[in-house]
This record gives structure tokens, sequence and C-alpha cells, in this order.
């Protein structure tokens, strides 16, 4: 690993983010959520150039959905955050699967070529141990009744403005 270090493999995997804001889904049965975000922007932690890319999150809402403004926010913060793109892809889809729990969620994150090589990362939920159908040790297929929640949301408010 000639010149990267852990520091650098590491960089950006545990900064401090925007809380990703929720509010309750009104549906019980499957329906998909795309949210395209075109002009995602991010640093490398080797050479601190800027790292271009079009994100795209994809996924079945069990009982919360993201509040969009926040996603923004959230997302955002990444302009000025030294991470692979390995990393990016991986941390978005950890922190949205925290913040709601989805039945099924992918995160596509497509960056810019830069010298002469374009990076595609994907990354999926339910993954590991668990199989599919399993997230945060749960069953997918099973709905939790209104009143119980396997994790708190962080805001469970009303969709503000875009």
């Amino acid at each position: 690993m000639s010149g990267y270090t852990e520091r650098h493999a590491a960089s950006g995997v545990r900064a401090a983010l925007p809380a990703l804001e929720t509010w309750p889904s009104q549906y019980a049965a499957d329906y998909e959520v795309v949210i395209t975000i075109p002009e995602f922007t991010s640093i490398c932690p080797k050479t601190g150039l800027p790292d271009f890319a079009t994100l795209t999150i994809t996924y079945v809402p069990d009982r919360l959905c993201v509040e969009l403004k926040s996603l923004k926010e959230y997302v955002n913060a990444f302009r000025s955050l030294g991470i692979f793109n390995e990393n990016v892809a991986n941390r978005v889809l950890e922190d949205l699967v925290a913040a709601l729990a989805p039945r099924r969620i992918a995160v596509r994150g497509v960056f810019t070529p830069r010298g002469g090589i374009q990076t595609t990362v994907e990354a999926r939920a339910p993954r590991g141990p668990g199989g599919p159908g399993i997230i945060s040790g749960r069953s997918s297929a099973a709905r939790p009744s209104p009143g119980g929640s396997p994790r708190p949301a962080r805001s469970a408010g009303r969709r503000s403005a875009r």
C-alpha cells in the first residue's frame, strides 16, 4: 500500500455529520423511493483534490422516510470531508440504515473520471450474516405495531420545505 496509511483508509468514516431527520411513512405496502443527488462532492483524503459524483439512494421504507432538507445538509457536509469513494457509499448507507431501518436500501455513487479512471460504488442492505430480509436484527417482512419502534428516530416531524 504505497504511501497510503490506515489513517487515509479510515478518513471520514467516523466524522461528525448533520443528523438525518425522518418522518412517518403513511403506507404499510412496499413502495420504492429513489433520490438522485447529481452534484455530490467530497475530498480525496490522500491528494486533497475534489471528487465529484452522482449519488443515487433507492430504498423501500418500513416505518420512516428521510426528510429531504436534512439529507441535503448531510450530503453537503461531505464537501469538506476527506473520504474515499468506497467509504462514501458505505457511510451514507450505514447512516441511512441507522436513521430509517428501511426494508431494503442501496446507495450508488458514480464518480466522475479522474486520471482516466471512473469509479462506481454500490452498497446495499440488508447484507451480512442476517441474510435477505433482515436489517438491524429484525425481519423486514413483519411490520412493527405503530407504537413499537426497533430504534428511536432522530426526528419524526413533518417534512419541511425543500
